[in-house]
């Protein structure tokens, strides 16, 4: 039982209730209220009395007031099991996307906002960044092109690109494709992920289905023996949203179009103009230091990868089979086999310690003592105690969602924070990588009371079988880390308004927070902490333990040292090429959005594009080496990011590292669990949100301008 502070949350949580019905009727009700606002402030205010209070005010608590219901509309087709459901969420953002460009392109509004804006009132500084961002998006959206033939075909593609991102994302949702394989396909895949597969009949009898989920895929890349099955797979995976194909290259011409509309070289000069990097030459030239600096790595750890990869082909009696090249679908695997020969690193017996339900326990334990905060699990007739409707059902999407009250702790002042859901297992129809959704945000309301977020981490790990619970690789413990980092900073994120809270933040620096916790992962005394084997859970996966391991064998409750150790030793094994691997999606991105004439765009081979270049920056080889032409995969089709708001912005995952390491080395080294720089990390970064200029934000907390020193340290590279 809670402690009776914190049992009784000021705000209920959000409900899960929807048809498909009522998500389009609620849909054009928000709809309507944002319309009608604007039309009554057309009609009733002159353009000489415009003021902040008067024009930008009412539609900013417009949007805060409306967010609370349009992001959980917009997260169905995400979450539910219902093909309806998502169906009408995914339709429910297309009206709500095309309501949005219309609002934003309404000459009216602008000509209000523009008095306002140049009237230079004295405000807040969230306010008057909120007029600022609001004055500059009007003329990004178009308003800055001459009414006309331009601007309506701008506003043309603006709607088409929103269609096209809608239908791209709902393909990654909905993929459901695999490859029917036997048993003996997979030799060396283990029997716990063979386990859980579909069995097969009549022509597929005597075979399982390996889907395209992570808890498949990356399995039998890590340990299918044969390369072929491996390569089938590879390819097989590159290929799974074909469909995506036109939609991705539709995409980017579009996108260039609009942004020469605007005035703007391309579309990357367009997108980056209000990021930390202001340029895309900061961006290229960042890129290509860090490419210059990587590729020797990149070629060593090849060469030690090809090493062992001839000895395993001798060791399986293949020399024969030995060509000297090393394939995309060879990473996966002789990266893993590297890790076990050489660094006595056992991923299987690893996972062992990092139960999933216990190591989230142990999580949302380092971030209470670090932030200030109490986690309180919400269950049972616990859930009916706090729903608006009494049943505890709907405030939840699905019977596997977790829920979590959130407070302050007694330092903080016990207040209420917001709610924490987690949704951890794979199934159809839902969103297929690991991610935080901000349901409702956080903001201040109109009586001046605060309103409280909810937000949710939607991953992809295995389930639990009868034998045992569900596992995590350490790589996965790093992915909880670092999804539950989003899911804090969502959380205690104290913004006005709803625009700027929690993730809002520039897409350059998002990653940040998230990236600097993952260093935890990484602290032999954490790593302690956050472990305890599976078989101390219950006498059952006790007895099962004791069945399936070796005679006397008993392991400790914790993990041992010496397992950690071999992780701590291989945190940057092959990290010339993990980060090589990271910079090609990146130059893709940027080759995407940075064409020099919109002829280039227009003429570009996106496939043979993105394939070529993962040659020439990782210099692993693909099915290229063996004939095959350059348009063997289509990865850019399943590249949801490209589409989903990090256009020429994914450079964001490396530069954001920047800051993390910077961070981390000026306040956490030493003393991981300092209280008191966690504290003061809470409320100088994290609760700021994109309130203020996110340099403002670094150098507040760093006590200076943020510095490569520790990023390129971390990496082993000489700044």
């Amino acid at each position: 039982m809670a402690d009776s502070r914190y049992q009784k949350p000021p705000q209920a949580p959000p409900t899960f209730i929807a048809t498909p019905e009522s998500i389009i009727a609620d849909t054009k009700r928000l709809i309507s209220i944002s319309k009608d606002l604007r039309d009554a402030m057309v009609k009733d205010v002159k353009p000489e009395d415009a003021t902040f209070k008067s024009v930008i005010l009412p539609r900013a608590q417009d949007d805060n007031k409306g967010a609370l219901e349009a992001h959980r509309i917009g997260f169905y087709q995400a979450v539910s099991t219902d093909k309806a459901l998502r169906d009408a969420s995914s339709e429910a953002e297309k009206l709500m996307d095309d309501y949005g460009i219309e609002s934003s392109m309404r000459e009216d509004i602008f000509k209000l906002v523009d008095v306002a804006f140049k009237k230079n009132e004295k405000l807040d500084p969230e306010s008057r960044r909120y007029l600022e961002k609001d004055h500059k998006s009007y003329v990004r959206n178009g308003l800055g092109i001459p009414a006309g033939p331009k601007r309506e075909r701008f506003k043309e593609i603006k709607k088409r690109l929103s269609d096209l991102s809608i239908q791209f994302q709902k393909a990654l949702n909905e993929e459901d494709g695999g490859l029917w394989l036997t048993p003996a396909e997979l030799d060396g895949v283990p029997k716990d992920v063979i386990s859980t597969l579909k069995v097969g009949d009549g022509e597929n009898e005597g075979k399982v289905f390996l889907s395209f989920k992570y808890p498949d895929l990356f399995p039998t890349l890590k340990y299918a023996k044969d390369p072929e099955i491996r390569k089938k797979v590879f390819i097989a995976n590159e290929n799974k949203c074909n469909g995506n194909v036109p939609l991705f290259k539709e995409t980017i011409v579009l996108r260039d179009e609009a942004a020469r509309l605007l005035g703007y070289n391309n579309h990357a000069e367009f997108r980056i103009e209000d990021k930390m990097a202001k340029t895309p030459k900061t961006v290229d030239d960042f890129l290509g230091d860090l490419r210059t600096r990587l590729a020797p790595g990149g070629l060593k750890e090849i060469k030690n990868l090809l090493s062992v990869k001839q000895k395993d082909l001798e060791q399986l009696g293949k020399s024969s089979e030995f060509d000297g090249h090393y394939y995309l679908w060879d990473n996966r695997y002789y990266d893993r086999l590297m890790l076990e020969q050489d660094f006595q690193l056992d991923q299987e017996k690893i996972a062992e310690y990092f139960p999933l339900k216990t190591t989230i326990r142990a999580i949302l334990y380092i971030f209470e003592e670090l932030f200030g905060m109490v986690f309180v699990e919400i269950t049972g007739e616990e859930r009916d105690k706090i729903s608006e409707t009494g049943k505890g059902n709907d405030i939840v999407w699905h019977e596997d969602v977790q829920l979590f009250s959130v407070w302050d702790d007694e330092g903080e002042g016990s207040g209420f924070v917001g709610y924490l859901y987690m949704d951890l297992h794979p199934r159809p129809g839902k969103y297929g990588h690991a991610a935080n959704f901000n349901l409702q945000p956080g903001f201040i309301q109109e009586n001046g009371t605060r309103r409280y977020p909810a937000t949710a981490l939607v991953c992809n790990f295995s389930k639990p079988t009868p034998k045992k619970p569900s596992l995590l690789k350490h790589d996965e413990v790093v992915t909880l880390f670092h999804e539950l980092g989003h899911g804090v900073h969502d959380l205690v994120s104290r913004t006005v308004y709803s625009r700027f809270h929690g993730t809002n933040t520039v897409r350059d620096f998002v990653e940040a927070p998230s990236q600097m916790l993952e260093n935890w992962c990484w602290t032999p005394s954490q790593l302690k902490s956050l472990s305890k084997h599976y078989s101390f859970l219950s006498d059952d996966y006790r007895t099962a333990y004791e069945e399936d391991a070796k005679a006397g064998q008993k392991p400790s409750e914790t993990i041992p040292d010496d397992l950690i150790s071999s992780i701590i030793k291989t945190k940057h094994v092959n990290d010339a090429l993990f980060n090589l691997r990271q910079l090609h999606f990146g130059i893709f991105d940027m080759m995407c959005h940075e064409p020099k004439s919109h002829d280039e765009i227009e003429a570009m081979d996106v496939s043979a594009t993105y394939n070529k270049l993962r040659k020439e920056i990782s210099k692993i080889e693909g099915p290229e080496v063996q004939g095959a032409k350059w348009d063997w995969g289509n990865g850019q089709a399943t590249f949801g990011h490209l589409i989903g708001g990090y256009d020429a912005g994914y450079y964001g995952y490396l530069s954001s590292q920047v800051y993390s390491q910077d961070i981390f080395y000026t306040a956490f080294e030493q003393n991981p669990m300092d209280g008191k720089e966690g504290r003061r990390y809470r409320h100088t970064v994290l609760e700021r949100g994109g309130s203020q200029e996110e340099m403002q934000t670094l150098e507040d907390f760093l006590g200076r301008k943020p510095s490569t020193e520790a990023f390129y340290r971390e990496l082993g590279l000489d700044g």
